[in-house]
């Protein structure tokens, strides 16, 4: 009878303590919210594109140190790497924020609008947070700061990842979690699982949604030149038109996904996003060229696509006499969540934001560099919500666009969750 009331004292020992951790992040994340307001605005008002995030990473290094972290900075050119080790023995966890921006205007009428320009592929262009990669930044700020004052009752230690150039190194350029990786983020320490969050602005501020498995797709980009022969616009009979070919092309990319395609087993996009051909009304040009994406979350109907986009291409320039040559440049892998872990991390999530505020969702064809990671440790990612809470999520401003708007008000919420991940997962290890 001893043995089972000391056992009984054990057990409710480790839940009072388990539920003190909780409110002690709980109290932390509430009072620092005034704080990732400030520092969400302030880069939201100072965007930056991709492989050119000096600045923000700048103003990172400069929040972290004073944490006592063990900073890296230049990290796949502007990535910024944080090691916090834990006061107790227990896995390597990291968690992931990206940091750079979009070509895009803001059209928001916001007090902290973005007014910048940079040059893009040799153009100025205006320069925007229409993806809420500020807030991702602020959040992971906030998480370091709140971990680093509980470091002595962390389980293992903690890597948090600020990542450059998510939305693709521009031109040649090597970038993104693909060249963190490629670099060694995941190792020195080796890391044994890796967490990320996205805020969307069209689910209620402060919800989580996730997927188990494949989660969101992989993006590769295809480029298709078609190349005929020239004439005056007004003798048609005498050119070989690679802009008419090209027209027959894009229909016949969209025969593949409507039937070629096993719509049953997982969804594909093929979506042409650039043509760029001839210099003036009346002159047939020699060549035009076609940019797109391709999204697919099954890795053998990826190779499968690739394939019939090769071959629609050459077969239905060859039947006018044009030639077409086609160029793939793999972006992204398939974001695939471990079952496994997200079935144990669930709790997590719903001691952080609510259990009615947690809920499963379908696969989506956006893409997420954040798939890399996933290649070297077991990861999760979910959906975090940024809509006023109350609005229509069918009327929400979509990401990438000039509208794109976030309520930055729960985002003491998102690291709750973090904190609570980093917490909770040694102890599904033990078990």
């Amino acid at each position: 009878m001893k043995y089972f009331l000391s056992l009984f004292a054990i057990v409710f020992t480790q839940e009072i303590i388990a539920q003190d951790i909780s409110a002690v992040i709980a109290e932390k994340a509430a009072a620092i919210q005034p704080r990732l307001t400030e520092w969400r605005r302030h880069l939201h008002q100072n965007p930056e594109l991709s492989n050119r995030e000096v600045k923000t990473a700048a103003y990172i290094v400069e929040h972290l140190q004073h944490l006592g972290l063990e900073i890296q900075t230049g990290v796949a050119r502007n990535g910024v790497v944080a090691i916090l080790r834990g006061g107790k023995p227990g896995p390597v966890m990291a968690l992931r924020a990206d940091m750079d921006a979009l070509p895009v205007k803001e059209r928001v009428d916001l007090p902290f609008a973005s007014k910048d320009s940079a040059e893009f592929l040799g153009q100025k262009v205006p320069v925007m947070h229409a993806c809420g990669h500020d807030a991702h930044v602020a959040m992971l700020l906030g998480t370091a700061e709140i971990l680093s004052g509980m470091k002595k009752d962390i389980a293992g230690t903690v890597k948090f990842i600020f990542q450059p150039s998510e939305e693709g190194a521009p031109g040649t350029e090597e970038g993104g979690a693909a060249l963190m990786v490629k670099e060694g983020v995941m190792e020195n320490p080796k890391v044994d699982v890796v967490f990320g969050m996205h805020i969307e602005s069209w689910i209620p501020a402060g919800d989580i949604q996730y997927k188990p498995g494949a989660f969101m797709a992989s993006a590769d980009w295809f480029s298709i030149k078609v190349s005929g022969k020239s004439a005056h616009g007004a003798q048609p009979w005498l050119s070989v038109d690679p802009i008419a070919v090209s027209a027959q092309i894009i229909e016949g990319l969209q025969n593949i996904v409507s039937r070629q395609m096993d719509l049953t087993k997982a969804p594909v996009v093929i979506t042409v996003g650039k043509i760029h051909g001839g210099v003036r009304n009346n002159i047939i040009p020699e060549e035009c060229i076609l940019d797109g994406t391709i999204r697919t979350l099954d890795s053998k109907m990826q190779e499968n696509v690739h394939v019939r986009i090769k071959q629609t291409a050459e077969k239905i320039a060859e039947a006018s006499n044009a030639t077409a040559t086609v160029s793939f440049d793999n972006k992204t892998l398939v974001t695939y969540n471990d079952p496994g872990l997200v079935a144990k991390m669930i709790p997590s999530l719903r001691t952080a934001a609510g259990a009615d505020n947690v809920r499963t969702m379908e696969w989506v064809t956006s893409a997420e560099d954040f798939s890399y990671y996933g290649t070297k440790a077991p990861a999760f990612f979910f959906y975090f919500g940024g809509m006023p809470r109350g609005n229509d999520p069918a009327k929400a401003p979509p990401h990438h666009t000039p509208d794109f708007m976030i309520d930055d008000s729960r985002l003491y919420i998102g690291v709750k969750t973090f904190c609570q991940l980093i917490f909770d997962y040694p102890k599904t290890i033990k078990n």
